[in-house]
């Protein structure tokens, strides 16, 4: 008795970064927006290399993520303008990512921050009212899917533990943890600033300059209220430190100078009073020969 065998039809496996498309088209709203990503990469860069020295981390910004497939591809995305992953290599087959597609990695970002061009309402968009915005893959009674909200995409899709939202027109940011499946709004420490505790760094602005534009950025402090530098703060610190030590190695041979000059100036003095070559010497913590040379001075 032949036994039939039922054949299994696997269906086209998934798209990698590869092969999805790394832009939807659009582009950066504000100047400030790709320094805003530049200033948090550049400074929390020995952070990330202390608790990664293998290497194994990614950093987006203003990249897509793809969670879902959709057609066209880049409708299930979420670009967020920046975002940092643990434990996945910066490139992938020894190319650099695309893109980040999490139905083939598996680890959502540990961190995802927006710079709203406006009120901040796009990106907070589960926190309206309006039961639509709550069950965002629901059909529409014309059999459309909705578009979902990013908000709600990074709460309960990739479930992204910490998101940050900040408000460049107004100077305001918000961050919200991830706890018990929801996010729950951060409250600010002593410092003013949110704690991102896994990182073991704190997030919060500071008014400053950054390539000639002068604003309140958003920055990194380390989690004793240090601020975490760029590179060219770190550069002109240490400019400043070997500026100091020079100084301080001058100003201890200018003192030795000036001791040993008084030392000499006392040479005569003690000789007119009866002292030898060799008690001066040694009243003086001088060599014989330091004495004789100087003796008629």
């Amino acid at each position: 008795m032949t036994q039939s065998v039922d054949r299994v039809v696997l269906p086209p496996a998934f798209p990698d970064h590869t092969q999805l498309p790394d832009s939807d088209g659009t582009f950066v709203k504000k100047f400030q927006e790709h320094p805003q990503s530049l200033i948090l990469t550049d400074s929390i860069g020995q952070i990330l290399q202390e608790r990664h020295p293998d290497g194994q981390y990614a950093i987006g910004q203003d990249c897509g993520i793809y969670w879902r497939e959709t057609e066209p591809p880049e409708k299930g995305a979420e670009a967020p303008d920046w975002f940092y992953v643990p434990n996945v290599p910066p490139n992938l087959d020894g190319q650099i990512r695309r893109s980040y597609v999490l139905w083939r990695e598996h680890i959502a970002p540990l961190i995802a921050l927006e710079f709203a061009s406006g009120n901040g309402d796009e990106e907070r968009d589960s926190l309206r009212d309006s039961f639509a915005s709550r069950t965002p893959l629901s059909r529409t009674d014309e059999g459309v899917i909705t578009k979902p909200g990013k908000f709600w995409v990074y709460e309960q899709v990739m479930r992204i533990p910490y998101y940050g939202i900040y408000q460049v027109n107004n100077g305001r940011l918000e961050v919200y943890r991830l706890i018990d499946g929801y996010y729950q709004l951060l409250e600010l420490n002593q410092r003013g600033h949110f704690p991102i505790a896994p990182l073991g760094v704190e997030l919060g602005l500071w008014q400053g300059i950054y390539q000639n534009q002068s604003m309140l950025w958003l920055r990194w402090w380390d989690e004793e209220g240090n601020l975490l530098l760029i590179g060219d703060e770190r550069a002109e610190l240490e400019r400043l430190r070997g500026e100091q030590q020079r100084e301080r190695a001058e100003s201890a041979e200018q003192a030795r100078q000036a001791e040993f000059q008084v030392r000499r100036d006392a040479i005569p003095r003690l000789l007119g009073m009866g002292l030898s070559a060799e008690q001066v010497a040694e009243a003086l913590s001088l060599s014989v020969e330091e004495v004789t040379e100087n003796a008629g001075e």
